[in-house]
């Protein structure tokens, strides 16, 4: 009875001890998110307490919009230059990184130092670079004889810009989850290849990459959800684009909700895009059982 006394007391201390924190999770988090779901049934336009009850109206209207079309080709557009991308570059670099240099501390920290920027900082720094008459890269361009280029203010170059800058901003992250991984390689298992004349190159694709699986994964998952929430960086830098061309889904349910007041509509978009985001990830966990874990 002391014994079961003891962990009732142990129990109600943890409870008390995570109460506050889920008190504010429930009221800032929870609920608000079951407050947009009730929202997404109704109209509102965020300034008069008026909200009728429209039921799926809002979630039909999805369909027709050509808005909302479009920025659904840009997000996939995006996410699939922006997830390969940023792995590759990530991997690369890493593996540059995952060898016992000199200061290699320093370039291990100056690769992961992307991640200390903010994403609205990122997007001042490349408004900055591409200017059409004060950029560097212009500069650069018109220093070998080629002309400036308009980037972030042309239809056709705007979502690569922003494709190139997100991935300089998430390497450093990829870098670090990559080195994690290329270090829990057996060294043994390359020391084998070695001794039967296999080169770098070919230890680094038949033994390194497909141990890489869990970490690429994770990244495949933590990415593609970052990348169809994009959002900063097209309102830092172009504001939906000339022609709409950045409109990604986040964007325009932002402008929908606060720019044309139409919350009820805007939240049946937020709960349209986190249905997407729920079967893409089951979908992406699926296909790993079938071949990250098959063995």
């Amino acid at each position: 009875m002391t014994l079961l006394r003891l962990r009732h007391s142990d129990s109600a201390a943890g409870w008390m001890l995570v109460s506050p924190a889920a008190a504010l999770i429930g009221v800032f988090g929870l609920l608000p998110v079951l407050m947009s779901l009730v929202l997404s049934f109704q109209h509102s336009d965020l300034l008069t307490p008026e909200t009728p009850w429209v039921g799926l109206d809002n979630y039909r209207k999805l369909a027709q919009d050509p808005v909302f079309v479009e920025a659904i080709k840009h997000t996939i557009v995006y996410t699939a230059l922006f997830v390969p991308g940023t792995m590759l570059v990530g991997l690369l670099v890493a593996a540059a990184l995952n060898r016992p240099l000199r200061f290699i501390a320093v370039y291990r920290t100056a690769a992961y130092i992307t991640m200390a920027v903010s994403t609205i900082s990122q997007g001042i720094i490349f408004l900055w670079l591409t200017d059409r008459d004060y950029g560097l890269v212009n500069a650069a361009l018109n220093a070998v004889g080629a002309p400036s280029q308009p980037f972030l203010a042309s239809p056709a170059q705007a979502m690569y810009v922003i494709v190139a800058m997100t991935i300089w901003g998430w390497t450093g992250f990829s870098v670090i989850v990559y080195l994690a991984a290329l270090q829990g390689v057996p060294a043994e298992l390359h020391e084998a290849a070695a001794i039967d004349g296999a080169s770098a190159f070919t230890r680094f694709r038949t033994i390194t990459v497909p141990l890489l699986g869990p970490a690429n994964l994770f990244l495949v998952v933590w990415l593609t959800i970052n990348a169809l929430q994009l959002f900063d960086e097209v309102y830092a830098t172009t504001r939906g684009g000339p022609l709409r061309a950045t409109t990604v889904i986040v964007y325009y349910l932002w402008d929908r909700a606060f720019v044309q007041f139409d919350a009820g509509y805007a939240a049946a978009m937020a709960y349209a895009l986190f249905v997407v985001i729920l079967v893409i990830t089951a979908i992406q966990f699926r296909l790993a059982r079938k071949h990250v874990y098959a063995s």
